[in-house]
């Protein structure tokens, strides 16, 4: 039979009728709109109202798989409208009284016919994991008062939703007089339109659902590849397919999730993304892996590789914590291009614990090669699609050769960063370069959790003309020689204080760089051991630092 495709406006009143049981297929994404998407369509619907009640309101589309002659509607597009739509009719049932009570309840619900053999059936149902929920405690009617009461602290994050914009659309309707609801109700039923599209096939579905957005809410490409690769699994075992997919989805949240399909593709094509992710990922990851295939044997896989790169969770009977301190170093980098090599290298050598403590020591000795060398965004693609490359072949990534390791010249560019004007480099780069020498020094595999550090200077940016600061530094040169290196620069657990910041080197010491009696970082701490800070101690302590360096990446 050939696909047909319609599209036509319907009014509210056509939309929630006999004409359409709306389903959320399970490979859909979970209800996500927030009160502010809510707020934006009450407001635009009373005032669309306010303006002209009589004239027809546009509500956007939606897009649905529905056989010719059949109420059944997969919704593939549309959802967070239609489920927000059916909250409001049971909000503005549950306000109104008597038989206008019963006759919004129609828009919620089909009636059942006992002469027919049918039950009552809720218009609109929702995916397999909130369809009961939303049944019980907003579509029923009567339940929504004590829906309200309930402590929302158990509910996934789609049902704190719900839980949140019903309670939002109860306050701001509840606010309305009874006339102005019962004005309201009527010109959404009767003046609020959706173009309805209709395909008869899945396959003309997705093509339009591609290209379409939800109201305020737009389509992720993970939401489209989702509803391709669930729809290339036979029926019976969709639901099991997709609760797969929204449990790696659930634990690593949304925007990881798309960062984690965007690693995927980089681990496969080994180049700067210059299409759409979707594109990309359509053409060359889905063509080599669909439906089941993908799921179990690149997605789920990845993602747990991932799971572990991002919280530093690596396990192993013994030298777990040293992999982890790697892991955790590189995750304070400024971007996280080194992520697809170690997804790929992780999964190969996963069984391999010297393998993968040896390899992660390296890729965090080249990801911070790149980034004191200030390498752009191409530089670091370009090599970390050599290593990818390297890894996918079997090469010796541990070879003089390898693009794992930096050359000779490469090293000397990174010590003469090291030894350049750190803090005019940005906020970001100087902190994180700070603590991983904090790390070194402190040798114990220091964690940096605080909300609050900042890099502060020992001999100040500008020292007034009478201080202790003019006999040690006398000369401009001196102190432009001195001033932004790392021998001159600690990190403090707190916002700085300018007016402590030229105090001569004693009152520093002991009033802010030891408050409370302990320096929190280990280079701070070194600073309480000098007696003076002369350009002498800054020489030697210059040397000192970068040889920390020097000994941690194996620099030249």
């Amino acid at each position: 039979m050939p696909e047909i495709i319609k599209a036509s406006e319907h009014n509210l009143n056509s939309v929630f009728s006999d004409d359409y049981l709306f389903e959320i297929p399970l490979y859909q994404r979970p209800y996500a709109w927030t009160t502010e998407q809510v707020d934006e369509l009450l407001d635009d619907l009373l005032n669309a109202m306010d303006r002209d009640a009589q004239s027809p309101y546009f509500l956007g589309s939606v897009v649905l798989i529905k056989k010719e002659g059949d109420s059944k509607s997969a919704v593939v597009d549309g959802q967070q409208r239609l489920t927000t739509l059916s909250m409001l009719f049971c909000v503005l049932r549950e306000l109104a009284d008597g038989n206008a009570q019963f006759e919004l309840d129609g828009f919620v619900r089909e009636a059942g016919n006992s002469l027919r053999g049918t039950q009552d059936r809720f218009r609109l149902g929702l995916r397999a994991r909130d369809r009961e929920f939303f049944h019980d405690n907003v579509q029923s009617r009567g339940a929504i008062p004590e829906f309200l009461k309930k402590d929302n602290a158990t509910f996934s994050d789609s049902q704190k939703l719900i839980f949140t914009n019903v309670n939002r659309l109860n306050q701001e309707l509840s606010k309305l007089s009874e006339s102005r609801r019962g004005a309201l109700v009527k010109f959404v039923i009767q003046q609020c339109y959706l173009v309805v599209v209709t395909a008869t096939d899945r396959d003309s579905a997705y093509r339009i659902f591609s290209v379409m957005n939800d109201r305020g809410l737009d389509l992720s490409p993970t939401d489209i590849l989702k509803a391709e690769t669930i729809g290339e699994i036979p029926e019976p075992d969709q639901e099991v397919y997709g609760e797969k997919w929204e449990n790696i989805e659930e634990r690593i949240g949304r925007e990881g999730f798309r960062d984690l399909f965007a690693h995927i593709r980089m681990v496969t094509l080994k180049t700067k993304l210059r299409r759409t992710l979707q594109a990309d990922f359509q053409d060359n990851v889905l063509k080599n892996a669909v439906g089941k295939e993908f799921i179990d044997h690149t997605l789920e896989p990845y993602a747990s590789v991932y799971e572990t790169l991002m919280e530093a969770s690596y396990e192993s009977t013994q030298d777990a914590e040293k992999l982890n301190d790697y892991l955790r170093h590189l995750s304070r980098l400024d971007n996280f291009d080194w992520i697809p090599p170690a997804m790929a290298f992780f999964l190969r050598h996963a069984n391999d614990r010297e393998s993968l403590i040896r390899f992660t020591k390296d890729l965090e000795r080249l990801a911070y090669g790149l980034f004191v060398r200030r390498a752009n965004v191409n530089d670091r693609i370009n090599r970390y699609a050599e290593v990818l490359r390297d890894i996918e072949r079997g090469s010796d990534l541990f070879d003089d050769d390898s693009p794992l390791q930096l050359k000779a010249d490469e090293q000397d560019e990174i010590v003469k960063g090291l030894n350049g004007q750190i803090y005019l480099q940005t906020a970001v780069v100087r902190r994180t370069l700070l603590e991983r020498l904090d790390s070194l020094l402190a040798d114990t595999g220091a964690t940096y959790t605080r909300t609050t550090i900042t890099v502060e200077h020992v001999l100040p940016q500008n020292p007034k003309s009478d201080s202790e600061w003019m006999k040690w530094f006398p000369s401009q040169d001196q102190r432009d020689t001195w001033t932004h290196r790392l021998a001159n620069l600690v990190l403090l657990s707190r916002r700085k204080n300018a007016s402590a910041s030229n105090w001569d080197f004693g009152r520093k010491k002991t009033e802010y760089f030891q408050r409370g009696g302990v320096a929190p970082f280990a280079l701070t701490a070194q600073v309480l051991n000098e007696s003076d800070w002369t350009p002498v101690v800054l020489d030697r302590r210059q040397k000192e630092l970068v040889d920390s360096f020097r000994r941690e990446w194996r620099l030249a």
